[in-house]
């Protein structure tokens, strides 16, 4: 059923075409860095897409020296500001049609020089498989291990399964993988705009119909002290929300009836918890309306995934367990006088 590749694949002219994607905006700190990884790769026969999103700062810049020098890399400009979702959709639509994978690498993130020619040669030799990933760096920490090491290949309802229960994080970000070119041309859209986890989404369709190609190596980095839309949301502790949304949503298609109710009733208990500890957490209104959004996504709502109850259970601790609710008040108050002084900062800063 595995067919590891022992053999290298031929990376020059007869080798599979590559398109190499990254849309940036004002990524001049991070964008020369990701842009020579890509040049490092042991692989060559690629195209490498550049797709300024009207940057305000030096990005454009950076890119347009490296297109200069060098044929294989074309550098576009949207004609106007895209959302990130919007424009990683529309850079994607600007893949040569020879190209026979897709290889996404975000602006601020980078690739190991044997990245493209590893996962190509696990796609070559799996015709089943439509993404390819590996373990990826996520700052300092290594990300998509949980697998059991028993080769390459992965079915796709196996892999979605050990994502959705167990956590695994095997497709990690756009640029952690490596997807077949046809797969993309077919799906319109790829990434759908309708809540922040849109790649994993795109994953968990691309799976439901192929397997999943996985290299027991890390391939990419991903950064993880910059601003991006999950570093915005954050704060809003969108882990709970994200697997009841999930559960909800593909627990049906990668699970048996009994298995699907099991996992979804372990996700709202999880995520029901959080939410009733909010509520004495004294969270704010954009807290509430994160979280509404995301259940509404889903076709749910507070109503009907049946926070009242957790609510209730969650006063009936409070009041059983006075050490405990002790201790969530010290800890409240403290996080309350950090608050006090981080809202400060900004002035102290400005003299």
């Amino acid at each position: 059923m595995n067919s590891m590749v022992n053999q290298k694949v031929d990376s020059g002219q007869s080798a599979p075409f590559v398109s190499i994607i990254t849309p940036f905006y004002n990524t001049e700190l991070y964008l020369a860095q990701c842009i020579e990884s890509v040049l490092a790769q042991t692989y060559k026969n690629w195209e490498y897409i550049l797709v300024n999103n009207q940057s305000t700062d030096t990005s454009r810049s950076i890119a347009e020296r490296y297109a200069q020098k060098d044929s294989r890399i074309r550098l576009l400009d949207t004609p106007n500001h895209f959302s990130q979702v919007e424009n990683f959709e529309r850079a994607l639509r600007h893949m040569s049609p020879e190209s026979r994978y897709c290889k996404m690498v975000l602006a601020d993130d980078w690739i190991f020089p044997e990245c493209v020619e590893r996962m190509v040669e696990v796609a070559e030799a799996n015709p089943t498989v439509g993404i390819v990933s590996s373990y990826h760096l996520f700052g300092d920490e290594l990300k998509g291990d949980g697998l059991a090491y028993s080769g390459a290949l992965i079915p796709g309802k196996k892999a979605c399964q050990h994502m959705l229960l167990d956590d695994f994080c095997l497709t990690g970000s756009p640029t952690s993988i490596l997807v077949r070119s046809d797969i993309i041309r077919q799906s319109h859209p790829f990434y759908t705009d309708e809540w922040i986890h849109e790649d994993t989404e795109a994953c968990f369709q691309v799976l439901a119909q192929h397997d999943l190609g996985f290299i027991h190596q890390v391939l990419t980095f991903i950064r993880n002290d910059n601003v991006s839309i999950s570093s915005k949301v954050g704060r809003f502790n969108q882990g709970p929300l994200r697997k009841y949304m999930f559960a909800k949503k593909y627990g049906p298609q990668f699970f048996a009836e009994n298995e699907c109710r099991k996992h979804l009733r372990h996700a709202t208990d999880f995520y029901g918890q959080f939410l009733a500890e909010s509520m004495f957490q004294f969270r704010g209104r954009d807290f509430w309306d994160f979280h509404r959004r995301g259940l509404k996504a889903v076709g749910s709502s507070f109503s009907k995934m049946g926070l009242p109850k957790y609510v209730v259970l969650e006063i009936i601790d409070i009041i059983c367990n006075p050490k405990k609710t002790a201790g969530r008040i010290v800890r409240l108050l403290r996080l309350s006088r950090v608050k006090s002084k981080g809202s400060k900062t900004p002035t102290a800063l400005a003299t």
